[in-house]
């Protein structure tokens, strides 16, 4: 299902239930939204207390009040359900919609997420609060999209939920016994006898079975998915027909993302890069390949829900975003595939955990405010290139970062139990593809390889099932595949390949990994190209591999295993595949990317050398391409993009570009 609205959506979060007993404050805020371009507020996040105040106690008539009042000013509703914060009177009087951690202690009533998805009492709530909203609402014509809960998290080990992973195991395995071989249990006599011994981990119970650690990530995940699910369908039950979403965040531990985005119409997700932390190109890679991980979960433009329009109150440091940033990152959105530009918070609450995060409307209330005004500009501009939005990002190169992979890295013993840097890896490979000025999609060991030329898979420790069959096949019909240093060790149950690793690719890769060598921190070797004299430096891992019918590029330059080979190619059918030995530094994966990327005949979105710091991204519809050209350095740059027949739409050519600024070209398209 393709969700197209009819414009880029433009606002954020709304909280009006925390301001009822300001009807002045109300009604300022919607002259305040309609002078910043506001066309879409997101409402009634966390307003299960004010919808439900007492058990079976309904009022939603003063969130109709607002719906109406804001559709008659032109500003359409995200509505959400609120189940990520239930109220009060419900933990009081059904404990068992409350959490119990891993020391198997329940949890006491605050915060939010502190509920139990298996709780049968807590999903049948839900299901009534959703069948209500979805009965009042889901025609009034204000209302574009259901909003379903939010940031779904966390775990619980409460009784309910054990039960519930015996079921899911004893339906995956059939068998004890199964269990007990893909667990590989004998390892310190761990054998279960039965589905009833088996409980999730636990630092005070089981905590060294690994293929039971994997797997209870993956229930959790389950859980949550179909909890999701559940809600979506007490909405339908109900007769809504709007399309719905769920606000994502980027790295959970708890939910597969690729898995949850199958459940709703349109994938969302909430955006927070650190600005100013760090070198802002960097940042820019990272939030960068972050939109392009939702992006690629559907292939079709996505929406950022949440962003901050100012200073992050959550986080260590709170810092300001320099002038310019705020839009810089809003268009990044939209050059990665976004159709919205939306902000946690509209309005600054007065109390609570985030009265002093960022928001569009500051407690002073006034329009001549530095953000307010950033605010207002970018709705303006978002108008100005309405024509972009809902086109698309096509990308023939793509990045494998898989969530269970993650998982299981992260819980294996070995080689490094400090730092096994699997996100790095894959932004190194994704930052050396961007910085050669082509689009990338970011996709799990489950995705169809049949759209790319090109393929990095760094780290894949853990190949899924079909996984080597889907490389082999991509190889040999002509695709060019690159793996790294640690791969291809462990099957989807975290047991070890017997026969040589990679497991089922030795042949494809041509070599077969003997052993890997942890440094300690600080520690380091060098990678030397055997034809010419440029040399990289390497940290953490190095492979040590025995070579069949792959040709190495470089080889190692210190410690026992100098002269051996550090990176190799090999060609199999029609196509090649390379293997990163060493975690090395970023320079050599831009060097080696870009040959690759020529020699696989790639086309680039502009054919100049782009300077570092300078991010290019394209959308195209039916017969227009739309080029984004960003500055993401805090000082001026030489650069002016040239295109071809192309015509400026969106901010200033010249010799230089300005800090954080941003240009956006469009060029009709020919059958390329």
């Amino acid at each position: 299902m393709s969700v197209n609205f009819e414009h880029f959506l433009y606002g954020g979060d709304y909280n009006p239930d925390q301001w009822l007993e300001y009807p002045d404050i109300l009604k300022e805020d919607i002259r305040l939204m309609k002078q910043a371009h506001i066309n879409t507020v997101s409402l009634g996040i966390f307003a299960w207390a004010k919808l439900e105040p007492a058990e079976g106690v309904y009022d939603f008539d003063w969130m109709e009040e607002i719906i109406d009042r804001l559709y008659e000013n032109g500003i359409s509703v995200n509505l959400a359900t609120p189940s990520g914060a239930r109220p009060h009177w419900m933990a009081d009087q059904y404990p068992e919609v409350l959490r119990v951690n891993e020391m198997r202690q329940r949890t006491l009533f605050g915060e939010r997420h502190n509920h139990c998805y298996t709780s049968p009492v807590y999903r049948e709530k839900v299901r009534r609060m959703n069948q209500k909203l979805a009965a009042r609402f889901d025609s009034h014509p204000g209302v574009i999209l259901w909003h379903v809960s939010n940031e779904y998290m966390g775990e619980c080990h409460c009784p309910l939920c054990q039960q519930a992973f015996r079921d899911w195991v004893k339906e995956k395995y059939h068998t004890i016994d199964e269990v007990n071989r893909c667990w590989n249990t004998s390892f310190w006599s761990h054998d279960y006898q039965n589905f009833d011994q088996i409980e999730s981990p636990s630092s005070i119970g089981e905590s060294s079975i690994q293929g039971l650690y994997l797997d209870w990530r993956r229930f959790v995940s389950y859980q949550t998915t179909d909890f999701c699910r559940a809600e979506i369908a007490a909405l339908r039950e109900a007769g809504a027909v709007k399309p719905v979403t769920t606000n994502m965040l980027y790295k959970s531990p708890w939910v597969n993302y690729f898995e949850l985005a199958d459940a709703v119409d349109i994938v969302s997700w909430d955006s927070y890069p650190f600005w100013h932390k760090g070198p802002e190109s960097q940042t820019a890679v990272n939030a960068g390949m972050r939109h392009d991980v939702m992006r690629s979960m559907k292939r079709e433009p996505f929406l950022m829900m949440e962003s901050c329009p100012g200073a992050m109150s959550w986080v260590p440091i709170s810092k300001l975003k320099r002038p310019g940033m705020l839009e810089a990152s809003s268009l990044q959105a939209i050059a990665h595939g976004s159709d919205s530009v939306l902000y946690f918070q509209i309005r600054k609450g007065r109390g609570g955990y985030e009265k002093l995060h960022g928001a569009v409307i500051d407690h002073y209330g006034k329009e001549d405010d530095r953000t307010y005004q950033e605010c207002r500009q970018i709705g303006a501009d978002l108008e100005a290139i309405g024509q972009i939005h809902h086109s698309k990002v096509e990308a023939s190169v793509a990045v494998i970062y898989d969530w269970e992979n993650r998982w299981a890295l992260e819980a294996s013993a070995g080689p490094r139990n400090e730092g096994m840097y699997y996100r790095e890896a894959v932004e190194k490979s994704y930052g050396a593809f961007r910085r050669q000025g082509v689009n990338v999609d970011v996709i799990d060991m489950t995705k169809s390889l049949e759209p790319y030329r090109v393929v990095a898979a760094p780290m894949a420790y853990m190949f899924r099932t079909g996984f080597e069959e889907k490389i082999r096949a991509f190889v040999e019909r002509g695709g060019v595949f690159i793996m790294s240093y640690w791969s291809g060790v462990v099957d989807e149950n975290d047991l070890c390949f017997l026969g040589g690793t990679p497991g089922g690719l030795m042949d494809v890769m041509g070599l077969r990994s003997t052993e890997i060598d942890a440094l300690y921190e600080g520690e380091s070797n060098t990678l030397h190209a055997v034809d010419s004299d440029a040399a990289y430096r390497c940290e953490h891992l190095c492979q040590l591999v025995d070579l069949r019918t792959a040709v190495p590029l470089f080889v190692y330059g210190e410690d026992f295993y100098a002269g051996t080979p550090a990176l190799t190619v090999n060609c199999y059918g029609k196509g090649q595949a390379y293997y990163v030995c060493a975690d090395a530094e970023q320079r050599l994966y831009d060097d080696v990317y870009a040959q690759i990327l020529r020699e696989a005949g790639v086309r680039r979105i502009l054919e100049q050398e782009i300077p570092d710091g300078v991010a290019v991204s394209s959308r195209r519809d039916a017969d227009t391409e739309y080029i984004f050209v960003q500055n993401f350095n805090p000082a001026p740059v030489t650069f002016c993009p040239e295109v071809p027949d192309g015509e400026v739409i969106f901010g200033e050519t010249g010799a230089r570009m300005k800090p954080f600024s941003t240009v956006i070209l469009e060029r009709k398209t020919t059958d390329e």
